[in-house]
């Protein structure tokens, strides 16, 4: 009989009656073949067990589980948590690494520029926090990778020329905020983010390589997306062409222009991203050279591969 993350959670627990992140309970499962024993066959099951430990505690007055420590957050159950000293919450071995996405943050954005290119007809441009002035005036500014939608393609000539002088160009400028995986542990700070840093934009988005599929959490995200009009994105590193819009955003007709003037005036990225609108929409042609270059989907999947196997 299949057991439950919570119900593996606890024998873990009881077995090496020490506080554990939902990590390490994770790896130990995995270490002693435990996993096996789920009635699972989701793909992040790390999260899951994660998000299940962390609602209990939350929202369940007899939970069995209880916590200890912030930084990291370690898991105990009640019954052994008056047994533990400041000394227990020293980290484990190093070796016990989370089994989880072994990438960078950077290492998504290649895999988000393919994915926007095909899919959004769209140009992007990373945007690299370091370089600003000011650093202080811009933590919640920055977004990580920004695109933008040109109709020129699809509209005839006379389409686009009307439309720029009755002052709708069609052009649409997008804001993404990306993390290697989303899940109860995460949403709300990167949730935070995504609203702040892509209020300017027409769109905005989340996206994300790993997404929990625990139906709570997945509610919460649904809700968030809904009350806020961020979209997420769930990138596939196995499969790019498989990546989807998971929600969608929320377009918005105007633009944030003071956040805009704000970005360009900190960032020299933004601000050559802007300068190149400007000089393709007078152009019109778009000038692919001079955006994000778009890497094939052979290339793509070689280096997750790659990032994978180092670990």
């Amino acid at each position: 009989m299949a057991i439950t993350f919570l119900q593996l959670a606890k024998k873990i627990l009881q077995e090496e009656r020490r506080p554990l992140t939902a990590s390490e309970i994770w790896n130990i499962a995995v270490d002693k073949g435990y996993e096996k024993e789920l009635g699972s066959k989701g793909k992040t099951p790390w999260q899951t067990l994660g998000a299940r430990l962390y609602v209990d505690v939350r929202d369940n007055p007899a939970s069995e589980f209880a916590t200890m420590g912030a930084r990291p957050k370690r898991f105990v159950l009640k019954s052994f948590a008056a047994d533990f000293k400041a000394e227990d919450l020293q980290p484990l071995d190093l070796r016990l690494t989370t089994r989880g996405p072994k990438y960078s943050e950077k290492d998504l954005h290649p895999l988000m520029v393919y994915f926007g290119f095909y899919y959004m007809r769209a140009f992007f441009k990373t945007i690299s926090h370091n370089k600003s002035s000011k650093k202080g005036f811009g933590e919640w500014v920055h977004p990580d990778l920004v695109g933008c939608y040109f109709p020129f393609s699809e509209w005839e000539p006379e389409v686009v020329e009307v439309s720029s002088l009755l002052g709708d160009t069609a052009i649409r400028l997008y804001s993404f905020e990306l993390k290697r995986e989303l899940s109860i542990a995460n949403l709300r700070e990167a949730f935070f983010q995504a609203v702040s840093n892509s209020s300017w934009a027409h769109e905005g988005y989340l996206v994300a390589a790993e997404i929990d599929t625990n139906d709570d959490f997945l509610n919460e995200l649904n809700r968030l997306s809904t009350a806020f009009g961020i979209g997420i994105i769930r990138l596939d590193a196995h499969d790019p062409d498989s990546s989807k819009i998971f929600l969608p955003a929320r377009t918005k007709d105007t633009m944030d222009w003071d956040t805009v003037n704000k970005l360009a005036s900190i960032n020299p990225d933004f601000r050559e991203f802007l300068k190149r609108i400007r000089i393709d929409s007078h152009s019109r042609e778009v000038r692919r050279e001079m955006y994000d270059k778009v890497v094939s989907k052979e290339a793509l999947v070689e280096v997750f591969e790659k990032s994978n196997e180092c670990t």
